[in-house]
């Protein structure tokens, strides 16, 4: 996903002068083709990221679409102040890459667990949460962020995902989007880097990914809720705060919430290190 990010990012910031990228100090090997193409657009915060958001905040205030870019909880959690009185509550087009989400930096401990970010982000009343499940996803979600720039999230994983797209997915908030055929009144949900998770764990179901959404995109899933038995969310992640319970939230007082079941991983996985394959496991994402 790094890689579609960084190329996407660079196609992107061609066609249009605004977008910079600025980072805290990390990323290289990645963000090259940017710096060196756009270096009055790039800028090395150094290992500060509050002052990294505020800078992304004051550049969007001038006409900037900035992109933050550090490792899991970094530009999240240690920024979360920032984000939300400067970037959420102003509404600026600052977007928030963390790369590394769920546990792809498995083997680093719990301080770069991104397994409460989620809960965290989607707090944010104006904030997009953009999670692709595939490199293909993570294009068809910068493309919509900058062509409806605001406060936005983009969770990323490390990197060698597979795709399961044949082309570049047509992406919105809120958006159930097909990946497999199946049983179309028992489906598979996912969000971000989860995808190859509920493909695995499918059986004969339908499975979909929801690559964009937030709180204004409640709205718009009780009719999609409404036209299943049963929808099996997916996500590495921890439940409480995370996608299956912002599904459930979203159909609260109806039928509909107890057709949600969700699958996350288990809070067992915050004191272990452990590579990503190993603690998804232990973690119940995958069987």
């Amino acid at each position: 996903m790094r890689d579609a990010f960084i190329e996407e990012l660079v196609a992107l910031a061609a066609a249009h002068d605004n977008i910079a990228l600025v980072v805290g100090d990390l990323g290289f090997n990645v963000i090259e083709p940017f710096a060196d193409r756009f270096p009055d657009r790039f800028v090395n915060a150094g290992v500060a990221e509050q002052n990294m958001t505020g800078l992304a905040a004051g550049m969007a205030s001038e006409g900037y679409h900035v992109f933050t870019y550090s490792i899991a909880n970094f530009p999240t959690f240690r920024c979360a102040e920032h984000i939300r009185n400067d970037v959420d509550h102003h509404r600026l087009p600052v977007t928030v890459v963390a790369v590394g989400g769920g546990v792809s930096y498995g083997a680093l401990g719990y301080s770069h667990h991104a397994v409460q970010d989620y809960a965290l982000m989607r707090a944010m009343p104006h904030m997009t949460i953009a999670a692709p499940g595939d490199p293909l996803e993570t294009r068809a979600c910068l493309r919509w962020l900058v062509a409806n720039p605001g406060p936005s999230y983009l969770r990323l994983g490390k990197a060698g995902e597979p795709r399961f797209h044949d082309a570049i997915p047509d992406v919105a908030p809120g958006r159930w989007i097909e990946v497999r055929d199946g049983d179309p009144k028992r489906v598979m949900l996912s969000t971000g880097a989860a995808l190859g998770a509920a493909i695995q764990r499918a059986e004969d179901r339908a499975v979909f990914s929801m690559p964009l959404w937030g709180m204004a995109s409640k709205p718009c899933q009780p009719a999609q809720l409404a036209r299943r038995w049963e929808v099996t969310t997916c996500e590495d992640h921890l439940q409480d705060g995370g996608f299956g319970s912002w599904l459930m939230e979203s159909v609260a007082g109806t039928p509909d919430a107890a057709k949600v079941k969700p699958i996350a991983l288990s809070a067992d996985v915050c004191d272990m290190v452990a590579g990503q394959a190993t603690l998804n496991r232990l973690g119940g994402l995958v069987a």
